[in-house]
């Protein structure tokens, strides 16, 4: 069984769902998911995780949980759902931490790593560098421009929903390029049909402002893992990430492996994750 509870956790007056896994005294792992995706993209990983004696926190972020989908665009900007990551770990009596996201996941991870590092005992991303790499590489680099050019149909209120869910979500499903197992895409997209929710989830995009161009560099030892058959992220980007981490940083390329690193290459990010890990725990 990849996680072994979910459970209802209020923060203000939201309420986010979480999956759990591994023993509840293991040094604790916050699993962050991108778009469009949920906790459970992180299936396959939490297993090795867990038999590693890690307890694995996965949230379904906010607008993905049905109890944390507010109205207002505004409600999804990047240090709010940042703010929820480290509410979410004092909810869980968490101190210190480990980090991990993917995609979207990866960079409200980033902004954490930035904004409240004393937090975090390490940070493993997957796919979406340091966002001002991400940033530099949009500005400067075509390649990146043109695997970016999906976000400015994403910020398009009411038109990329139409889009999406259009044909049972025929161009949602596609989506993931037939790497991501059946059964996810079916869960992924079951959520993403509920009433207000992919509306929620589009606004992550819809409430990004220029400054996520100028976070700050992190100093926290550091795992970032980027897939060369990624269509949404170039290599400018991924191999400017380092500049921007000044503690021990790792950067690992898979070959041949889509976007969807957790899904597809679950062992390679469950590995990347464990040695993170342990070269703080040693």
């Amino acid at each position: 069984m990849a996680f072994s509870e979910t459970t209802a956790v209020a923060v203000g007056d939201l309420t986010f769902d979480v999956r759990l896994a591994g023993p509840e005294d293991g040094p604790p792992v916050v699993l962050l998911h991108g778009f469009p995706a949920s906790s459970l993209s992180w299936s396959h990983v939490a297993p090795a995780l867990a038999d590693a004696g890690l307890r694995v926190i996965a949230p379904d972020q906010r607008g993905y949980s049905p109890g944390a989908r507010p109205t207002d665009v505004a409600a999804y900007a990047t240090d709010r759902l940042a703010q929820d990551v480290v509410s979410l770990a004092d909810a869980f009596g968490l101190e210190r931490f480990h980090l991990v996201g993917h995609d979207w996941g990866a960079a409200v991870a980033w902004y954490v790593a930035a904004h409240h590092g004393h937090r975090l005992e390490t940070l493993t991303t997957f796919s979406v560098p340091h966002l001002a790499a991400y940033n530099a590489a949009l500005a400067h680099d075509a390649d990146a421009r043109e695997r970016g050019s999906y976000i400015g149909l994403f910020r398009q209120e009411g038109t990329a929903e139409d889009l999406l869910l259009a044909d049972d979500a025929r161009r949602l499903r596609a989506m993931y390029q037939g790497a991501v197992p059946a059964h996810l895409v079916d869960a992924f997209v079951a959520q993403l049909q509920e009433p207000g929710a992919l509306t929620a989830a589009l606004g992550w995009y819809r409430a990004m402002t220029p400054e996520l161009a100028g976070l700050p560099s992190v100093d926290v030892p550091t795992t970032f893992v980027w897939s060369d058959d990624d269509l949404a992220i170039g290599r400018a980007g991924a191999d400017a990430c380092g500049a921007h981490v000044s503690a021990d940083y790792r950067y690992e390329v898979l070959e041949g492996v889509t976007h969807w690193i957790p899904e597809q290459a679950p062992d390679a990010a469950a590995a990347a994750i464990l040695a993170r890990v342990r070269g703080v725990e040693a």
